[in-house]
């Protein structure tokens, strides 16, 4: 299993929310490179990357940080947050992302992101579903649609997509432990999808359990700035 550090950026710093609840803001680093390279020595090789700002806006804004952790870093990014247009798409692969990661858009407006999948490559896009009693959530979890994970899945499948991260809206930023027994579920109907489990890890059992299910990545964040687990640690999972 793949250990994914997640890095979120609000005004060009590192910062970390709770449940999405843009009022309960930590910065953690004001500078996301340094946070980037020490991964990078820790020995992982992906990161996380996610624009709060553009989240709220609906258009990309921190590229310019993806640039800088892009051009010093040789991290597997995937950036998401705002990415609404081909233009947002666009920005984000010239600015080093390995992929895109696309979340309410493919709840909202499948259309256009099925034109994505053709005109990019399903492969370039990371598929973000967030859920709530296994219902597909959208606009910063605030709405809970009637489309469940499975369907959604299926359908994005059936396009192409081959990797995935499942958030359970109701761990996230908690370090109340991730949702093991829905990941099983996902993981037994869709056994050669590539998935990464995200929300909720506090400790390194919870991804030792994440592993023993097949989950094939795990997203970290708030574990590791909270000092819960130490990059040291992480490294059995390289």
């Amino acid at each position: 299993m793949q250990i994914i550090p997640a890095i979120d950026i609000i005004d060009g710093k590192c910062v970390r929310l709770t449940q999405g609840d843009y009022e309960q803001k930590k910065i953690y680093n004001e500078n996301p490179l340094e946070v980037a390279r020490e991964f990078e020595d820790a020995g992982l090789q992906r990161l996380h990357l996610v624009d709060l700002d553009g989240a709220k806006a609906g258009a990309v804004k921190n590229w310019k940080v993806l640039e800088v952790i892009a051009g010093k870093t040789s991290l597997v990014i995937d950036f998401g947050g705002g990415i609404k247009t081909e233009k947002d798409v666009n920005i984000v692969f010239e600015s080093g992302a390995a992929l895109a990661t696309i979340g309410s858009l493919a709840v909202k407006n499948e259309a256009e992101f099925v034109k994505w999948l053709l005109q990019f490559g399903a492969e370039k896009f990371l598929l973000g579903a967030d859920v709530k009693e296994e219902k597909i959530t959208v606009g910063g979890w605030l709405e809970t649609t009637d489309i469940t994970i499975y369907d959604f899945l299926q359908k994005y499948i059936d396009h192409g997509v081959q990797q995935v991260f499942c958030t359970d809206v109701s761990k996230d930023g908690l370090l109340a432990g991730p949702s093991v027994d829905l990941y099983k579920k996902i993981i037994a109907r869709f056994p050669s999808l590539h998935f990464i489990a995200s929300g909720g890890v506090s400790n390194m059992s919870d991804l030792e359990a994440l592993a023993e299910i097949g989950c094939t990545g795990a997203i970290v964040g708030k574990a590791i700035y909270e000092n819960r687990i130490s990059l040291d640690e992480l490294k059995k999972f390289s």
